[in-house]
């Protein structure tokens, strides 16, 4: 009998611990696995003891030791039930309200006209098209390893870009190459569409397809056994270093509620050397410590929670939500998470739009009525139906003042084909080009002729001055000749263009002229030449 509690004991145990390294909870009354670890305990020790004494069907009831078993296992499932309830929204609705910090932004202030080499053009799809096609080059690593699906998108250097790493194509690969680890990562540039596959000069032992205890989630849970992780995410530091960036949840509401980011662990890639940061302290290039799935579940708790639960569900009253789907926008060096806002009643009209920073959880709300994200996509799909071209989630951008979608059209091979530009408050205003800045034109146009941008009256001075030519340089602007001369007894430069004023090229140095111009910052426009207008030269003339 001695024997057989032992070996029960041990077997319990053996049981728990190898339990324990597969399930891996955190040892933390705010982590539902550790609930549902200790009921599973007790059902199993109910088990033993049963089986152990051979107790038939009728006698387990009336069992002393199996009833007190499971008036615990009861007991722990009453508290998870009633800890569950008072942590839901339905008894804190005002608390779940106020984890967000919402503020009201200006749009032309805080978000910036972009260059065309700043904009984000791809998707997490098209990344993973060119991220699969760059390693199928890699005749040296393909047979070995692949790439992981996470493309992280984080700024790097000023520059929007998806980082992903490698892993070990299969258990056997692993046991082949886990000596020298995951030799490289992939690094997209989403502006320009450049892959890299950057090699390292120290392979990654720390990852999310290691086994054992090189598994990331493994090592981590093992250095911070109370630690309740949220979504990691794969990054790189300004110097191209690889890290695990690992949220740790805090719980502000009850047992199970209110979930937010207390603290940051940075873990090494290739060392599994950790850091440890409050998340307010966290170092700045880290780009994503909120997931983007967590902060608009924090805003649609703040935008329909204002009246309380019931009227959330019943009433509606005042109550919005986020639209179906999101994108990031690069701002300071911040990634912000991009989306919009509409009623709960399911309209096709957004009230504005929510810009959440990964990284501090600032929040700006811009009031700006406009199409859905999906209206626009239906409207950039329609100009290319003949095409059958799709489109991206959209990415919110400031164009001449301008809130504007911008969408990429993809082939049914995932490659990016054509851009468009929708306005968001006039989604009729729709420009398709095949090159951004074609794209721009177009766009920039339309608004001139519905009106939305108009050309700003020139209220500079028309000036007329005669003298000698001084001196005279010749130069190319965007392809046309350009004459830039100086006069005498004056310090202004002059730019005259050869398509306007073709006479130009007669001039030399002494000879009189007389412009008529108006100032400009560089170089004064002239309007006319010895009494010539500015026109073109025809063939009659």
């Amino acid at each position: 009998m001695k024997k057989f509690k032992l070996f029960a004991t041990i077997g319990i145990l053996l049981l728990v611990c190898i339990y324990y390294y597969i399930a891996l909870p955190a040892i933390n009354i705010h982590s539902p696995d550790l609930w549902y670890f200790v009921m599973v305990l007790i059902l199993l020790i109910v088990a033993i003891y049963v089986a152990r004494k051979r107790l038939p069907l009728t006698e387990i009831r009336s069992s002393k030791t199996v009833k007190s078993l499971l008036v615990c296992f009861g007991v722990v499932v009453v508290v998870y039930l009633i800890g569950s309830l008072l942590s839901s929204p339905i008894v804190n609705a005002k608390k779940y309200q106020n984890l967000l910090k919402v503020e009201d932004g200006v749009f032309t202030r805080d978000i910036e006209e972009l260059s065309f080499n700043q904009i984000p053009l791809l998707d997490r799809d098209s990344a993973t098209i060119l991220g699969n096609r760059k390693m199928g080059s890699m005749v040296d690593m393909v047979s070995q390893f692949e790439v992981d699906e996470l493309y992280s998108q984080i700024n790097f250097q000023d520059q929007p870009v998806r980082v992903s790493p490698l892993k070990y194509a299969s258990t056997i690969k692993w046991l082949t190459n886990q000596k020298d680890g995951i030799p490289a990562y992939v690094r997209i540039d989403m502006a320009t569409q450049n892959t890299e596959l950057v090699k390292l000069e120290s392979g990654m032992k720390y990852t999310t397809s290691d086994h054992f205890n090189r598994n990331i989630y493994r090592h981590l849970r093992f250095r911070y056994p109370t630690y309740i992780f949220n979504e990691l995410s794969f990054e790189i530091n300004e110097e191209g270093v690889p890290y695990w960036i690992c949220p740790v949840r805090k719980y502000n509401i009850g047992l199970f509620g209110g979930a937010t980011v207390g603290r940051v662990v940075l873990c090494n890639a290739v060392t599994g050397d950790t850091e440890d940061y409050a998340v307010e302290d966290a170092p700045e290039w880290i780009d994503r410590a909120y997931s983007a799935d967590l902060l608009v579940q924090l805003y649609d708790y703040y935008g329909s929670l204002k009246h309380g639960y019931f009227n959330s569900i019943l009433g509606q009253k005042d109550c919005l939500t986020t639209t179906n789907g999101y994108n990031y926008l690069a701002i300071d060096d911040d990634v912000w998470v991009y989306t919009g806002v509409t009623s709960v009643s399911g309209d096709e009209s957004n009230v504005g739009f929510v810009l959440i920073n990964q990284r501090t959880m600032e929040t700006k709300f811009y009031e700006i009525e406009g199409a859905t994200e999906s209206s626009a996509m239906s409207s950039a799909e329609g100009q290319v139906q003949n095409l059958k071209y799709v489109a991206t989630f959209p990415l919110l951008l400031n164009i001449s003042g301008e809130p504007t979608y911008f969408i990429a059209l993809k082939d049914d091979a995932g490659l990016v084909k054509k851009y468009a530009m929708v306005n968001v408050q006039k989604y009729q205003i729709v420009a398709i080009g095949d090159t951004v800045s074609e794209c721009e034109s177009s766009y920039t146009e339309l608004m001139y002729k519905n009106g939305i941008k108009v050309t700003a009256e020139d209220t500079r001075t028309v000036k007329t001055l005669t003298a000698e030519i001084t001196k005279i340089a010749q130069g190319v602007v965007d392809g046309n000749s350009h004459y830039y001369i100086m006069l005498a007894g004056s310090d202004e430069i002059f730019d005259i263009s050869v398509v306007d004023f073709i006479d130009i090229i007669r001039f030399n140095e002494g000879d009189e002229v007389t412009v008529e111009y108006k100032e400009d910052e560089y170089a004064n426009m002239v309007l006319s030449l010895n009494g010539k207008e500015a026109g073109r030269v025809t063939e009659e003339e």
